[in-house]
C-alpha cells in the first residue's frame, strides 16, 4: 500500500515477505556451512527492509500533504500506524466506525477503493483515481498523484 489501504497492505506485504527471508536465510544459515548464503540473506534483509522503510516514509508524507492541502486537523497521525487509517477517514469524511470493516477480508478492499475514492474527490480530483488503487503499480503512484499534483 500499496493499492488496498495505503501502507496498510505495502507494510504487511512487505513484513511477511521479511519474515520468510528471515526463516529461509536462517534455514540456509544451519543447513550449509556456507558464510556466503548467510551474507547473501543478510544483504537481502537489509534490502527489503530499506524498501519497506521507503514506502512508509512515502506514504506517510502523502497521507500528511493530503490531509494539510483538504485543511483536516492532526495532519501528523499520518505516522502513527493505526491512527493514519482514522485520518483517512476523517480527509474523506466518512464515519470513523468504518474502521471496523476493514478488518473484515475481502469487504476492507471494497471499502478501501470508496475511501481513496473520496479522499480524490476531496482533492477536487476524478473519483476514479481512488479504484486505481486495486491495480499493482498504479497503486503506488496514485497517493503521490493525490498529494503533489496542483
Amino acid at each position: 500500500m500499496g493499492a488496498h489501504f495505503g501502507r496498510f497492505s505495502v507494510l504487511g506485504s512487505i513484513l511477511g515477505f521479511v519474515t520468510i527471508v528471515m526463516w529461509s536465510s536462517a534455514a540456509s544459515a544451519q543447513d550449509s556451512n556456507n558464510p556466503a548464503a548467510a551474507a547473501l540473506g543478510g544483504v537481502f534483509l537489509l534490502f527489503t527492509l530499506a524498501m519497506a522503510m521507503a514506502c512508509y516514509v512515502y506514504f506517510a508524507l502523502a497521507v500528511q500533504t493530503i490531509a494539510d492541502k483538504t485543511a483536516t486537523p492532526n495532519s501528523w497521525l499520518a505516522w502513527i500506524p493505526i491512527a493514519n487509517a482514522f485520518l483517512m477517514l476523517s480527509i474523506a469524511k466518512k464515519p470513523l466506525w468504518w474502521f471496523l470493516l476493514f478488518l473484515i477480508p475481502l469487504v476492507n478492499i471494497v471499502m478501501a477503493v470508496i475511501v481513496w475514492m473520496a479522499i480524490a474527490e476531496a482533492r477536487q480530483k476524478p473519483n476514479w483515481w481512488g479504484i486505481l488503487t486495486i491495480v499493482p503499480l498504479a497503486g503506488l503512484i496514485v497517493p503521490g498523484y493525490l498529494a503533489w499534483a496542483d
